[in-house]
């Protein structure tokens, strides 16, 4: 999507480099990536993302780096396998994809984009399918001008992560988090625990009683707590604050023994069927990172309405949709309009 390209235009763009999108605006056929998916090629050869499994990238490049060479911006159909011999297999995701190929916005709608993804604020981008391939930005789809077709992504802010402890485990958690386009927040009331440089990668690290903060802000079922101090003075107390509220996942640290026992202190809460304790999906995680890739794997999976299990092991569809807690500022609503 574009967010996941846009780190790479600035940086790029601020070294005076031109940039070119190829961005996935039609598929009749199955895909392996979602419409919105996003390549951009600067003008030194550089380039990242993608919009299929990388079966149709090295021709998007090649028609990408012509248009930074003067060629017009275009929409191309691209089947992947188009270039095989008769006798050769086709890849499965072989359905015809649609793909813009023009430079990135200037002005006023290159500055929304990047304002609305540094300060996570929802902003609908439209660019019309046709020549010149203008772009708008809007409040809502009704506001985007001009007739005709347009591709519109939808911007919205991500979810939130509200963890509860300034722990190492906090730390790797926020990292993972905030490269999955959550905005983490740290709540700590332990002075020598709620330092910022605990937990770099947060958006904010408080130091504080978790229920005060939860009170001053309500999260929605987008967002997720996740309590990891091991200590139940400060967990309980948030726990008992977080499920009073619409988050969509409460979670807490600790081995099967210490959760019977936090159970058995919160007897009777109103909501605690809802919390998740021991935190995290079945991988036989052992260090920090892996702790926190089982915990976060479990938040995704429960805001995206599935079990965790093994893909092999599973049917349907791969691919969910954004839920309760899961998500990131370049999901939303893609499509066409006219």
């Amino acid at each position: 999507m574009l967010a996941e390209v846009w780190p790479f235009v600035e940086q790029r763009r601020r070294a005076g480099q031109r940039v070119v999108l190829a961005r996935l605006v039609r598929r009749a056929g199955p895909g392996s990536r979602p419409l919105g998916a996003t390549m951009a090629v600067a003008s030194d050869g550089g380039w990242t993302g993608s919009v299929s499994g990388g079966c149709v990238e090295a021709t998007l490049l090649a028609e990408a780096r012509e248009v930074l060479d003067g060629a017009r911006p275009h929409l191309t159909v691209i089947s992947p396998g188009a270039d095989l011999m008769p006798w050769e297999p086709a890849p499965v995701c072989a359905g015809e994809l649609g793909v813009l190929i023009c430079p990135v916005p200037a002005g006023g709608v290159y500055a929304a984009i990047g304002a609305a993804l540094a300060t996570r604020r929802p902003l609908t981008l439209g660019v019309e399918l046709r020549d010149p391939f203008r772009w708008s930005t809007a409040a809502s789809r009704d506001g985007l001008p001009g007739s005709g077709e347009h591709f519109v992504e939808e911007l919205h802010p991500g979810p939130l992560l509200l963890l509860v402890g300034a722990t190492d485990l906090a730390a790797a958690l926020a990292a993972l988090a905030v490269s999955m386009g959550h905005r983490v927040v740290v709540v700590d009331p332990r002075p020598a625990y709620a330092q910022r440089e605990r937990v770099p990668a947060a958006d904010d690290v408080i130091c504080g009683w978790p229920e005060e903060w939860l009170a001053a802000a309500p999260l929605s079922t987008r967002d997720a707590v996740l309590v990891v101090t091991h200590d139940p003075r400060i967990d309980d107390r948030a726990i008992r604050a977080a499920l009073a509220g619409a988050a969509g996942y409460v979670g807490a640290l600790g081995s099967r023994e210490t959760h019977a026992r936090r159970l058995d202190r919160l007897a009777g809460l109103p909501g605690l069927d809802r919390l998740s304790g021991p935190a995290g999906l079945d991988l036989g995680a052992a260090s920090l990172a892996e702790t926190a890739l089982s915990m976060l794997a479990e938040v995704v999976a429960v805001g995206n309405r599935r079990g965790g299990g093994r893909l092999r092991d599973a049917y349907g569809a791969i691919r969910g949709t954004a839920g309760a807690a899961s998500g990131n500022l370049s999901r939303g609503a893609v499509g066409i309009t006219s």
